[in-house]
């Protein structure tokens, strides 16, 4: 089942969504494949700490996230992947990892490969290993207010 806060927030601000499940995978790229998706389409939501604060990157399953391109991106002097031990607690109705990209939702920043926004429409886990949703970027655009960059390596 999706997260009911994020379900509630979609709701209340009009926007239409779908919801697909898939066999349970772990990396954005699994999930993609499991749910017959494009890696292209499917977005990872990766946590990272820019000076000191927590922030989410955001970026299609087939791409690497420069550091580099996010501190630049950001402004920020320093700029880390975080581990799961420092970010679970944020989430606790989500499974580890499988958070959907809404820092909006959790009071962080939200940093978006400008990739993403080359497609209409984009899926993204939805808290749990088995489903995703998906609906439109610029929804989501509205709603979150990312920061959009080029933030994958080359």
């Amino acid at each position: 089942m999706s997260l009911p806060r994020l379900e509630e927030f979609l709701h209340s601000n009009h926007v239409p969504y779908d919801t697909m499940r898939h066999p349970h995978a772990f990396t954005a790229q699994a999930t993609a494949a499991s749910a017959n998706i494009s890696g292209k389409e499917m977005a990872k939501t990766v946590m990272v700490r820019l000076d000191g604060k927590l922030a989410m990157a955001v970026l299609p399953a087939n791409e690497w996230l420069s550091l580099a391109n996010l501190r630049d991106c950001a402004g920020a002097s320093e700029a880390a992947i975080v581990t799961e031990s420092e970010f679970k607690d944020r989430f606790p109705e989500c499974e580890v990892g499988a958070m959907p990209p809404f820092g909006n939702l959790y009071g962080m920043d939200v940093y978006a490969a400008d990739s993403l926004a080359e497609d209409e429409h984009f899926a993204f886990n939805a808290g749990s290993h088995r489903e995703l949703m998906r609906m439109d970027w610029r929804d989501f655009e509205r709603l979150v207010h990312p920061r959009v960059a080029h933030l994958s390596r080359q």
